[in-house]
């Protein structure tokens, strides 16, 4: 094991990725001579050549449409998106061609494609930097999902991604990207898509933290333990499609309550959709509502103060599992 940030365990999934198999390539902007916006990609372009590492023009759909293009001829590109917002200007090539290309032609055709981009708030970059929009790719059948919290998770999880013959959106938080963590050096570590990780052992509450979410829900965990004496457990599901829904429902079986935490909208949200499936399989081990932490119903503020208290953090997530055991009042909304 070795101790790396996030965004090195990503450089070192590419680089592992590249160096196998010939046919991946990365494309988007500023990832060669730049190394990437958030430095995903430093130092690629030296090793493997602007053949392997291109940067492109600004502009996403033809960004993402060569991506699908190539992935159909049998290369393996990776398309870097600079931040998720920009992969609406994507959407059509995403949603009507990436997903749909495989079925449309009666299996004849694959689209090996992935799509790398950041999102997520906490750098004052206001309302059109700051989404979190996993539920709407989450919406789409033909489309893989990824949402890795730990550096370990980002290598194993993105080297997966690349492996598969599916497109796969692969959804990376910017405030992860200088967290450290303890990341196994084996070029063949893969983390299996629709295998939650259980992040914390507890009896009492059942917490489902996405993406940076787990680890504030992880963070939360240790204060209820500490200061109220109740033992949470915290999934993280690592992807949203497919879900691992089994251990989520084994886990609410254990505790009989659940509070799901994101940092998205909460109308239609990963958090709606968890509190729906949950509801409905798991409705007679449940002791209280399916409880929702989520981001503010609001555009991304861009003043500090207003924008921390626009996303989840501790205490909104210890006070839902509380109220879910009867220790609190609950909060009107989802917020």
């Amino acid at each position: 094991m070795a101790e790396m940030r996030y965004r090195e365990a990503l450089n070192a999934a590419l680089r592992e990725e590249l160096r196998r198999d010939e046919r991946v390539v990365l494309l988007g902007e500023d990832i060669g001579v730049f190394g990437g916006a958030f430095k995903v990609t430093d130092g690629l372009l030296d090793e493997f050549g602007e053949r392997r590492v291109r940067d492109t023009p600004i502009s996403e759909n033809t960004i993402v449409g060569v991506g699908i293009g190539a992935a159909m001829v049998g290369l393996r590109p990776v398309v870097e998106l600079m931040t998720i917002n920009f992969a609406l200007l994507a959407f059509d090539q995403i949603v009507n061609h990436a997903a749909h290309i495989h079925y449309m032609f009666g299996g004849q055709v694959k689209v090996p494609l992935v799509v790398r981009m950041p999102q997520g708030a906490g750098h004052q970059l206001g309302p059109t930097h700051s989404h979190c929009l996993e539920a709407l790719f989450m919406h789409v059948p033909g489309l893989l999902v990824a949402v890795p919290s730990t550096a370990a998770d980002a290598k194993g999880l993105l080297k997966t991604a690349i492996r598969d013959e599916n497109p796969v959106i692969f959804i990376e938080h910017e405030s992860l990207y200088g967290v450290r963590g303890e990341v196994p050096e084996d070029e063949d570590h893969l983390v299996g898509f629709g295998r939650a990780r259980i992040a914390r052992a507890g009896s009492d509450v059942t917490i489902v933290g996405v993406s940076r979410m787990a680890l504030t829900a992880e963070r939360a965990a240790q204060k209820l333990a500490d200061e109220h004496g109740v033992e949470a457990e915290v999934i993280d599901p690592r992807t949203l499609r497919p879900l691992d829904l089994d251990t989520i429902l084994a886990s609410v079986r254990k505790t009989n309550r659940c509070v799901v935490v994101e940092e998205g909208w909460p109308h239609g949200g990963v958090g709606a959709n968890l509190a729906a499936l949950i509801s409905e399989q798991a409705f007679d081990d449940l002791d209280a509502p399916v409880a929702r932490v989520t981001g503010a119903d609001v555009p991304m503020p861009y003043s500090k103060p207003l924008e921390d208290i626009a996303y989840p953090h501790e205490p909104q997530i210890v006070h839902a599992a509380l109220a879910s055991l009867g220790q609190a009042p609950a909060q009107a909304g989802a917020g």
